[in-house]
């Protein structure tokens, strides 16, 4: 809890700022003497597998097969070639990170039956990154969304403590849990106002998603950025325009609401998110409005994966339910403008919504289609209802008219599964082991590293050195550490660089020449997005294109491969030489 390696020389709650949950143990024996065992290792799964969630069942499973005697998983030795020590490879559930990434799949995967395994591809990234936080958190929210739809039905005392329970469980591996359950809170609301939700059922949803709240900020050590969020202010909000105004008013209250209580706890945490919304909408852009940006996967959503939706049948299928609702619901506003009494159904037309608000987010954001995709496959299950297709005519008709869509669904599905099966390989990096061989084997322990996020994360695993910045992009002050750091891929003079780098008592920058002249677009270099804030030395060579020609006089290089080039930080003139 007090980690000095992961922000040097800053000491933080690792579980406070990295919804480490997931990763943590608690054994019997820590228990009972009231302490918790963590790991501050952000991204990273295989050297925490066994603490994770999962780890009993892991266990459970490897106990039992080897009591029968049953083998669990196939290992093989993979020669590299010469000078190249060789490398052991498993498959099978008695591998941990076999054994995690299914079951990620299955508690993904069985929920969402045929729909949802023809299109996993765009559901999930487990397969390529197992330890995102969306993986351990997602699998909650479809729980989450079914005991709230059963609520709307039958709701009682038990099922309301189960979907508190399960939006704590939601909100604690994944800081980004609180702006899904914004969009349900606003579809709930949405429905309260049509007359589609009761005043008892909304007061009821809404107090259980309050102490949920209140329980996660407990649990995340006081965690600022859950009691300043849109979620927590819409939640507030929703008491004060109760009666006055009611959409308007919740609107306007929650953003006014939210600025406050981010002026009051100092809070900044989650300014990046109102600039990168800003920045869908108008030609504002910033520093770190385009280190999001200029990621395929924080862009709009592409061509490619709306025909893939058309190809899978699961396009057209969402436009036709959400059409006959959409005029089921103009139906009955006629009606209810009318005065006159109408049978509503809760469920669907919350469902609906929410569909409505994840499409929003996954065109605006490509990533989150994570959460439109199985939502769009929960809701094709409504071709099965009569109360909506009963027009198709009889019972067999019906079952006819499914059939067929399922099995011209088949046609790509099966496509898109021999796809995903086809990818097979090994996955290999090894300019990025010889580095890390490297920092093991010729740098002190306490020496402090500086570089590319991603880099400094398996720094950090694999050496065990300090490093100063992160991934972990989502905190205000880690980003004005990375926005220092990343200063060496600016036209900016290296004198200013090597003094921001000293002020961070960095002793090794880790220099990769491919952040300095890959792009995913047209002015998404980084040196071009520099530009966007350093006017002053725009047209400059790049200092990351001077340093990895040569870096004296103003560093020294102690390392170097075809990828990376690792500079000596001097803070005397003999650390030049």
């Amino acid at each position: 809890m007090n980690d000095r390696l992961t922000e040097y020389p800053l000491v933080i709650n690792t579980l406070k700022r990295f919804n480490l949950y997931p990763e943590v143990r608690w054994p019997f024996r820590h228990l009972l003497n009231n302490t918790v065992c963590l790991s501050s290792e952000v991204n990273h799964l295989f050297s925490l597998v066994l603490q994770v969630v999962l780890a009993s069942w892991y266990r459970a499973y490897t106990s039992t097969m080897d009591f029968f005697g049953f083998p669990t998983k196939m290992c093989w030795t993979i020669n590299r070639g010469e000078g190249l020590d060789p490398v052991e490879s498993c498959e099978g559930l008695g591998d941990p990170a076999y054994f995690y990434v299914t079951f990620v799949f299955l508690l993904n995967g069985a929920m969402m039956s045929l729909f949802f395994i023809y299109g996993t591809y765009l559901s999930t990234r487990v397969m390529w990154t197992p330890p995102l936080r969306e993986s351990f958190s997602y699998p909650f929210l479809v729980l989450q969304m079914l005991l709230l739809t059963y609520i709307l039905r039958n709701p009682s005392k038990n099922t309301m403590m189960a979907l508190g329970i399960s939006n704590i469980f939601f909100m604690l591996p994944w800081q980004f849990a609180q702006f899904v359950l914004l969009t349900q809170v606003a579809s709930l609301f949405a429905s309260y106002i049509l007359g589609y939700l009761s005043p008892a059922k909304m007061q009821s949803v809404l107090v259980t998603h309050m102490i949920s709240l209140a329980v996660c900020f407990l649990l995340m050590f006081g965690n600022s950025m859950l009691l300043t969020s849109f979620y927590a202010s819409s939640l507030v909000s929703i008491w004060v325009s109760w009666t006055v105004m009611q959409c308007l008013a919740w609107v306007v209250s929650t953003v006014i609401l939210k600025f406050m209580l981010s002026v009051i706890f100092g809070a900044s945490d989650d300014a990046h998110i109102s600039s990168l919304i800003k920045s869908k909408f108008t030609s504002y852009k910033d520093f770190d409005t385009m280190m999001y940006t200029c990621a395929a996967e924080f862009d709009f959503i592409e061509t490619e994966t709306l025909i893939r939706y058309i190809k899978t049948m699961l396009l057209p299928i969402n436009v036709l339910i959400v059409a006959f609702i959409a005029g089921r619901t103009i139906q009955d506003i006629i009606v209810f403008l009318r005065n006159k009494t109408t049978e509503k159904s809760e469920d669907d037309e919350m469902e609906h919504l929410q569909l409505v608000a994840f499409a929003v987010l996954a065109v605006l954001i490509m990533r989150l289609k994570l959460f439109l995709t199985p939502h769009m496959c929960i809701m094709s299950c409504l071709i099965c209802s009569r109360q909506l297709f009963g027009w198709v005519g009889g019972k067999f008709k019906l079952q006819l008219t499914v059939v067929g869509i399922l099995s011209i669904m088949a046609v790509q599905g099966i496509a898109n599964l021999q796809s995903q099966w086809g990818i097979i390989g090994e996955f290999s990096n090894f300019p990025q082991e010889e580095l890390l061989e490297w920092v093991k084997d010729n740098t002190s322990p306490n020496a402090v590293f500086a570089g590319a996020m991603p880099t400094m994360a398996s720094v950090k695993l694999s050496t065990g050195r300090a490093i100063v910045n992160h991934p972990h992009y989502e905190d205000a002050g880690l980003r004005e550490r990375t926005k220092m750091v990343y200063a060496m891929y600016s036209r900016k003079p290296a004198e200013v660089v090597k003094q921001n780098l000293i002020k961070l008592q960095v002793d090794f920058f880790i220099l990769e020449d491919s952040w300095c002249t890959r792009r995913s677009k047209p002015g998404c270099s980084m040196p071009e997005i520099w530009d966007v804030e350093d006017d002053e030395n725009a047209g400059k060579v790049p200092l990351c294109t001077v340093m990895w020609r040569d870096s004296r006089p103003h560093f020294s290089t102690v390392f170097h491969n075809n990828i990376y080039k690792v500079l000596r930080v001097p803070k005397t003139v003999r650390d030049m030489r």
